[in-house]
């Protein structure tokens, strides 16, 4: 029951940063380049207020039998390689995201996410059943058949830069299982990635400079624009990466990789909601087909098993 409650609220959580995204960007409130760096500046700040507040509360409590396992909650600080996995990922994304159509984008992405996760997670030898194999595929013709309606073929930059995204963020995700502390591994991850900051800085002057801009105007970055990076970092991101970090451990990454293919149908009904999309009779065809397939892949667990 706790991993399924993690994983709806991470699947809200990325559904969410892909609404936040969207109008962000779509609708030119901000470029590429400031929305990411507002996004790991938002989410550092966010996560770093509620790490000193944690840390604040395990040094208070004093009972023995817990001191080793408070400690090891303290002494994870995330890794280096989840940290530059973590700015690929944002960075690549928001750039990409703004040369490609939702369809083509989601597809590249998630394409590249669920070749990345299975493939590790047959690499670690992850059995998976006929059910399950049948279950994926099905999954995957529903999300193509979601997707595909809006696709265009792509600029061979931009797919390459949606594909490095969606790569980083298997990689991302995978180094989660291995965490003890998905709140503090979560937050230094995204204290390291400030490091990448004056690069993205430099990088968007050059790119506006070479726009005939001689620098970074607060014109390309409006109220709106900030609102919606703040939210991507601090709530979508660094809240909704924290419980995706807490729901990895107990998960095997088949199953990691497959209930994402959930978000794309999540971002759409969002789209519905927030944004006044339209609800096609497609479209509720294609959900339909993911999430049963989804359904199925997960509750057939009696093959997930290491092989000996």
């Amino acid at each position: 029951m706790k991993a399924t409650v993690y994983i709806i609220i991470a699947l809200l959580a990325f559904a969410a940063n892909s609404l936040f995204c969207r109008m962000a960007l779509a609708n030119g409130y901000i470029d590429a380049w400031s929305f990411t760096i507002l996004r790991l500046l938002s989410a550092a700040v966010c996560l770093g207020v509620i790490m000193w507040v944690h840390a604040y509360r395990l040094r208070q409590k004093s009972h023995q039998l817990e001191a080793s396992f408070h400690n090891a909650v303290l002494a994870d600080k995330g890794s280096w390689i989840s940290s530059v996995s973590l700015v690929a990922y944002a960075l690549c994304f928001s750039i990409a995201y703004v040369e490609l159509d939702t369809g083509t984008g989601a597809l590249i992405l998630f394409s590249a996410v669920q070749l990345t996760m299975i493939g590790w997670g047959i690499y670690k030898r992850e059995r998976l059943s006929a059910l399950q194999w049948l279950a994926f595929f099905v999954a995957v013709a529903g999300f193509v058949y979601l997707m595909l309606p809006s696709a265009a073929v792509p600029s061979l930059s931009a797919a390459l830069l949606m594909a490095i995204s969606g790569a980083a963020w298997g990689i991302y995700s995978i180094r989660g299982k291995s965490c003890v502390s998905p709140l503090r591994s979560t937050g230094f991850n995204f204290a390291r990635s400030l490091v990448a900051i004056p690069i993205l800085l430099l990088i968007a002057m050059t790119s506006l400079d070479n726009m005939g801009l001689e620098n970074i105007s607060l014109d390309l970055i409006t109220f709106e624009g900030l609102i919606l990076a703040g939210a991507s970092g601090a709530i979508a991101s660094g809240l909704g990466y924290s419980i995706w970090y807490a729901a990895m451990p107990l998960l095997k990454n088949t199953q990691a990789a497959v209930v994402q293919l959930c978000v794309p149908v999540l971002a759409a009904l969002l789209g519905v909601v927030f944004l006044s999309e339209q609800l096609t009779a497609e479209f509720v065809i294609a959900s339909a087909v993911i999430l049963g397939a989804v359904l199925v892949f997960i509750l057939n667990k009696t093959t997930l098993r290491p092989a000996n």
